[in-house]
């Protein structure tokens, strides 16, 4: 299939009306939301669902989520809403949370891996609902990037990876959170975490009883969510997350790695970066206690660390706890070795 380099388009009405048409065509456009930057297909389309895949290579077998505008939308997407998931949708949407439900008829398979549910959110950024607003219908939106490559954060980022490979991309900045929503499904009085994100444990445990899908998932089975099964997060160099009384040990071995030749980043928070020197890069995930700085600065510094071609990427990790649960989640996914856990 050939693609056309992708035009940058300012955040204007202009622009939001330009890359609406393009998907009510059919067309793929890259678009930012709170979280990440998503690849936006009208819902409807299997031919525009199929350049998704194409564009990003990712497997058909791994779901898409639906974005709306309005919970409204929520009824031509899904079949049944319980109890629960209303009380989700009124507590957190807009807002950083995809609800697994079961499908109507309309979301083709092809958007759902074959499953007969779909995630569906309603993304809190003005640009976002915008664009979904004047396409009409909702879309389709994986993060806006190459499979198993660090989410975007950025449009230069989406560049980076998907030059001549879509259509557009609408330019809103950096994104605010910088890690993908938190994926529940509900059954009875359950919500099931099968991702988490921004929305956490303790706040989902203000509406109903939770549980947490291990991060450890058979190859086997078929991913209920995106970020499930395949490798995801993954910069080229090699990835080693230090936890626990392991971090003490990181500079030590990165002054080790220094000596050896290698070219090594940290990631790290700024009063273990003053034991550190002499190594390619240091990056900053700001001061201890403050995550949401870390987990908008993570992608944007993996991303950064394969630009500079360093062989070794060596981060701080943190407790999981809170919104440090889905920083390690995406730590752990894309680590090539987590020592001291």
């Amino acid at each position: 299939m050939l693609f056309l380099s992708p035009a940058i388009l300012a955040s204007t009405d202009e622009s939001i009306a330009e890359a609406a048409r393009i998907i009510r065509n059919e067309g793929i456009v890259a678009f930012p939301t709170e979280t990440v930057y998503g690849l936006g297909a009208r819902f409807d389309s299997e031919k525009a669902i199929e350049k998704i895949f194409v564009a990003k290579g990712r497997p058909n077998d791994n779901p898409l989520i639906v974005h709306i505008a309005h919970p409204d939308e929520l009824f031509v997407i899904a079949t049944e809403v319980s109890t629960i998931a209303e009380r989700l949708i009124l507590s957190f949407w807009p807002g950083p949370l995809t609800i697994v439900l079961p499908k109507t008829p309309v979301v083709p398979k092809m958007a759902t891996g074959g499953l007969e549910t779909v995630g569906v959110r309603m993304p809190a950024h003005a640009m976002a609902l915008a664009l979904i607003s004047a396409v009409g219908v909702p879309i389709v939106a994986p993060s806006a990037n190459l499979s198993g490559r660090p989410s975007p954060t950025s449009a230069l980022h989406v560049r980076e990876d998907l030059a001549g490979r879509i259509d557009a991309i609408l330019d809103g900045g950096d994104t605010e959170v910088g890690l993908e929503s938190t994926v529940v499904s509900v059954a009875g009085k359950i919500i099931t975490i099968l991702r988490p994100g921004a929305v956490t444990r303790d706040m989902l445990e203000e509406i109903g009883q939770v549980q947490v899908v291990s991060p450890f998932f058979d190859p086997k089975d078929t991913p209920t969510a995106p970020g499930m099964k395949y490798i995801h997060y993954a910069p080229r160099a090699e990835v080693s997350v230090f936890v626990g009384q392991a971090i003490k040990n990181l500079p030590d071995l990165a002054h080790g790695l220094q000596q050896q030749g290698a070219a090594v980043a940290v990631v790290a928070f700024e009063d273990t970066l003053t034991e550190i020197n002499n190594v390619t890069v240091k990056m900053t995930l700001g001061g201890r206690g403050r995550v949401d700085i870390a987990a908008k600065r993570l992608y944007a510094y993996l991303r950064e660390a394969d630009q500079l071609s360093v062989d070794h990427i060596l981060v701080e990790g943190i407790k999981p706890e809170g919104l440090g649960e889905a920083l390690m989640n995406r730590l752990t996914k894309a680590a090539t070795h987590v020592i001291g856990g």
